[in-house]
């Protein structure tokens, strides 16, 4: 809950579409995406849920609005930067912010409204990989491909049932139900885990799909 003092501050400043997409982010970070009202969003910026209307038409316009500025605050380097580096850098923010946003990544997936955040997300995309010599369906299969990786790796990250850092600990557990001699890989795997605290890499998968994407453009396929 809005702290009073916060909300009186607010409620002197003019409400903005922006300003309402913004708190609407917020209120979604705090509590997912059902947890996102008119009501609530009110509270968030200490005005009437009524007088939101006057920037935004309804709920779905709020969630069309939110998930193009979540796409309009990932980092695509601009033109002149070297094909592989824009897209990796591209791609690590993008996770970040998909992770920071835990709600985003299934709306951007589902929506379909492309609004200037989005356009301008997708043509930087495309313009880095036709600048570095892919073809149109070459760059097609190049975002594709990556956009897999990032959106998987992703959603598989925000829905472990466990917090990373207590990996070592439920892998112990599993482990000790284990029949260790009739899955002896399954152990090896687990015990590395315990030992180490390896976590699952988003980087190395990336790194792969960059080094096939070069030796496809260096055959000029």
């Amino acid at each position: 809950m809005p702290d009073p003092r916060t909300a009186k501050a607010q409620q002197r400043r003019p409400l903005t579409r922006e300003r309402v997409l913004r708190a609407a982010i917020e209120v979604a970070d705090e509590g997912g995406i059902e947890f996102l009202t008119m009501r609530r969003l009110g509270q968030q910026l200490g005005v009437e849920a009524m007088s939101l209307y006057n920037h935004v038409k309804n709920k779905d316009d709020i969630l069309d609005g939110i998930v193009d500025l979540i796409l309009g605050d990932i980092d695509v380097p601009p033109s002149g930067t070297p094909w592989r580096t824009a897209m990796r850098a591209r791609a690590l923010s993008a996770h970040a912010i998909l992770l920071a946003h835990p709600w985003a990544a299934i709306q951007i997936m589902s929506r379909y409204n492309i609004g200037p955040g989005m356009t301008r997300y997708l043509d930087a995309t495309l313009g880095r990989l036709r600048e570095g010599g892919f073809s149109v369906p070459a760059a097609l299969d190049a975002w594709n491909t990556l956009d897999s990786h990032l959106y998987g790796f992703t959603l598989q990250q925000l829905n472990l049932p466990f917090d990373v850092a207590e990996a070592p600990q439920v892998s112990a557990e599993v482990l000790a139900q284990l029949p260790l001699q009739e899955f002896p890989h399954v152990v090896e795997v687990i015990t590395e885990i315990m030992q180490t605290g390896r976590e699952e890499d988003f980087e190395f998968g990336l790194d792969l799909i960059l080094d096939g994407l070069q030796r496809r453009l260096d055959a000029g396929s």
